[in-house]
């Protein structure tokens, strides 16, 4: 299922700095997508501000951890902010707030398609009715202009000094933010009317689409266009053929789980190379996909990307730290239940590996970030027999 909002020609999202509080099982839970110098022969061309090559931001953002660590809900806390700053509505917002008799919270840096960077701090009172009134909703949102020299760092020590009066309406506060762009994935939750994004603008699509298709599943022999037909597409495979249409999937019983997960991979992917947005967050769409396959689908996305494009991407696929990527494009989540104060923590992989001969691979392996799933509960079972 994919979500996605674009309202400008030359579409840019980029995400520096977020803090959670009391929204699904995050509290006082940080993340930062700054990182402290350049990198030399990186994999990752421009992971800068264009034409500020001192603002530097992480482009590609692979979050790993184990089942039920945060991943798809962080996903989903960005897409209410997104959504709660485009269309003004907090139903969505409070929605997703854990404890409703205590204050929710979260804070944002974050820029558009402006060369601005932009600040929003909002606070939700403690549920005191049956429902949440726009009353209870604290809105503050700082902005400043970033020049040619300037760093993150910089802009935010502006920020931290700015001072004003935010407007007694939080959708008077919001309307300061212009430019909003975001595309998400996630895995479909139906089996049934599988929505698919076909990426209308794109004009290799239909043959992103083929290649993706074909190489999840070799009885496809080709994938062509209805004509007169808008959104259309015909699947044909060795004895039969399923049909695409508005978003749809005609008859999904007949491709495998590998396969529909493709259909939205390709429109990821073709999303990217076209330019349609600014912010990408494809989330768990490779759990029925052999690891070499993911791979290479990540390694296409990553050379895709656009000047000022930001792509997260959730996985449990250790084979993707294989890959010729910065050690801060890593973040694993970890999720401690005895820790009351920080549930789910964001661990950067640069943050413990300093030297560029330091492995990923080996620190994974031998659990450095402490984020290895679990197993003793697993193993207990045995003892049962």
């Amino acid at each position: 299922m994919f979500y996605a909002n674009n309202v400008m020609e030359e579409r840019k999202m980029i995400v520096m700095d977020i803090k959670i509080n009391n929204f699904f099982a995050f509290k006082n839970f940080h993340m930062n997508m700054s990182y402290p110098k350049k990198i030399i022969d990186s994999y990752i061309e421009n992971e800068y501000l264009e034409e500020r090559p001192n603002f530097r931001y992480k482009k590609v953002n692979i979050l790993m951890g184990a089942n039920a660590t945060g991943k798809t809900s962080f996903g989903r806390m960005l897409m209410a902010i997104f959504n709660f700053m485009d269309k003004k509505l907090f139903e969505k917002l409070t929605e997703g707030i854990l404890d409703h008799s205590r204050e929710a919270s979260f804070s944002m840096d974050f820029i558009t398609d402006e060369c601005v960077l932009y600040r929003i701090d909002t606070k939700i009172a403690p549920k005191t009715g049956e429902k949440y009134s726009s009353s209870d909703i604290e809105v503050r949102v700082k902005k400043t202009e970033i020049t040619k020299r300037d760093s993150y760092e910089s802009c935010c020590k502006r920020l931290n000094e700015t001072e004003r009066k935010p407007k007694e309406s939080y959708i008077e506060e919001l309307e300061m933010i212009e430019g909003l762009s975001w595309f998400f994935e996630y895995p479909s939750d139906s089996q049934i009317n599988y929505k698919i994004h076909t990426s209308k603008n794109c004009p290799q699509y239909l043959s992103i689409l083929e290649n993706t298709l074909i190489a999840l599943d070799p009885s496809i022999r080709k994938v062509e266009k209805i004509h007169n037909v808008e959104d259309a597409f015909i699947i044909h495979m060795d004895h039969q053929s399923v049909i695409m249409q508005d978003g749809k999937v005609i008859d999904t019983n007949i491709l495998s789980s590998g396969t529909k997960a493709g259909i939205g991979i390709a429109g990821v992917l073709a999303s990217i190379i076209n330019g349609d947005y600014g912010f990408y967050y494809c989330d768990e769409k490779f759990s029925y996909i052999h690891s070499d396959i993911e791979k290479a689908f990540l390694a296409v996305m990553v050379q895709s990307l656009k000047s000022n494009d930001q792509l997260f991407f959730t996985t449990h696929n250790t084979d993707i730290l294989d890959l010729s990527l910065p050690k801060h494009s890593f973040v694993f989540l970890k999720k401690d239940v005895k820790d009351a104060l920080e549930p789910i923590k964001c661990i950067s992989a640069s943050q413990y590996l300093k030297r560029s001969t330091d492995s990923l691979r080996n620190a994974v392996d031998n659990d450095l970030f402490s984020a290895a799933p679990s197993v003793d509960r697993i193993y207990e079972i045995a003892n049962l027999l």
